[in-house]
């Protein structure tokens, strides 16, 4: 965690959100969003962590950092274990924004929010592989709270990593996640983010990958009046591999969003991704994935699906691929559905003495673990069956 690194960053940030304003409807990118609830994120006042004693325990032989509080270094008083390794000032300021500039999210107005509004980043260098890491981003209180992360995988490292944002009370994250994948490197990486029903979040995540990496992200989203996840990957070189599976459970009046980019720059490689959304009440989801696949990007295998449940008839979805192939000799194929729970299979299960309920459960249970199971392990130490349950049984 260093600090004064990024004074010229967020000096940087503020001017580029003057020059650029709130995005309009009549941005492509921005066309579905609810953009007052993106202008009341703007104006909140910027806050730090909360610290909180109810947290489930840490990963088992792993390492838990809070992240957040702007009084304590996250870092201090840790012993960090063999292979992780804390980068010092100049390593940062040669590193920060490569991955971001690679994706060519550096000038979007979520990244640009979060370079005005971060104070510190955690940054850090993973070498071999090395333990589970858990990093908890927790906050109460009407705010906003930014946290930046810069992560180097060298070559064959290995790291599982999982973020979880937790928030009440109205408290809005803006979250920046830069990784460097090294050949041969692999990252797990999980993502959580869990609220009240009345906290926002905006996370970027930049991913270069360089030739033969792996990276596999898995993503749980619930609990957010206003929440809109951007995963942003490159394969610099082809010959690599990305995984991403995302689950967004929406209530009430609630808008997920999740606009993913992946761009292949060179050949060999593979991208796999399933976006699914449960929807009730009058709740809103949004899938907007983006492929690219220039001409260098030669017998490169990409897939992509959407799929959506809707419990309520008031509950909207909008998903959107949009694939851009350049290259001819590819495999790529792209598919959405938008369903309800079916009664043939409600009326099965309670033929057998199961209550409607109950049968509910064990039907949406079934269809989130497909993306659950993806997440690392031990995730399920933060009740994600159970907010399902208790939060989707009871909606209309």
């Amino acid at each position: 965690m260093v600090s004064n690194v990024l004074a010229p960053v967020q000096q940087r940030g503020r001017e580029a959100l003057q020059r650029l304003g709130l995005p309009t409807r009549k941005q492509e990118a921005w066309r579905l969003t609810d953009l007052k609830r993106l202008g009341a994120v703007h104006d909140l006042p910027l806050i730090g962590a909360d610290a909180r004693t109810d947290l489930p325990e840490p990963p088992q032989g792993g390492l838990r950092l809070l992240l957040g509080d702007e009084e304590q270094n996250p870092l201090e008083g840790v012993t960090l274990p063999s292979g992780i390794k804390a980068l010092h000032r100049d390593e940062i300021e040669s590193l920060l924004g490569r991955a971001t500039d690679h994706c060519g999210c550096s000038e979007d107005w979520t990244v640009e929010l979060n370079k005005s509004s971060s104070r510190h980043i955690l940054a850090l260098q993973i070498s071999g592989k090395v333990p589970p890491l858990e990093l908890v981003i927790d906050a109460r209180g009407s705010g906003l709270m930014a946290t930046r992360v810069l992560l180097i995988l060298d070559e064959n490292a290995e790291l599982e990593l999982l973020e979880v944002f937790r928030a009440e009370s109205g408290v809005a994250h803006s979250h920046l996640c830069e990784v460097l994948l090294a050949e041969e490197s692999h990252l797990q990486h999980g993502l959580l983010s869990i609220g009240d029903g009345s906290s926002s979040i905006l996370t970027t995540l930049a991913i270069q990958q360089e030739p033969r990496s792996h990276y596999a992200l898995s993503s749980f989203v619930q609990g957010s009046i206003f929440a809109r996840i951007e995963p942003k990957i490159v394969q610099l070189r082809g010959q690599a591999f990305t995984s991403l599976m995302g689950l967004a459970v929406a209530t009430d009046e609630q808008q997920i969003g999740v606009h993913s980019f992946m761009r292949f720059d060179g050949p060999e490689g593979e991208l796999d991704q399933l976006q699914k959304s449960l929807v009730s009440g009058r709740s809103h989801t949004i899938f907007n994935g983006s492929i690219q696949v220039p001409k260098e990007a030669q017998q490169t295998n990409a897939a992509q699906l959407s799929r959506n449940l809707m419990l309520s008839s008031r509950a909207r979805v909008d998903t959107k691929p949009e694939l851009e192939i350049i290259a001819d000799d590819v495999k790529c194929a792209h598919g959405a559905t938008v369903s309800q729970l079916q009664e043939d299979e409600l009326f099965y299960l309670r033929s057998r003495g199961i209550t409607e309920v109950e049968a509910t459960a064990l039907l949406l249970n079934g269809y989130c673990q497909e993306v659950i199971d993806h997440l690392p392990a031990g995730a399920e130490r933060w009740q994600l069956s159970e907010r399902i349950h208790n939060v989707l049984i009871t909606s209309g």
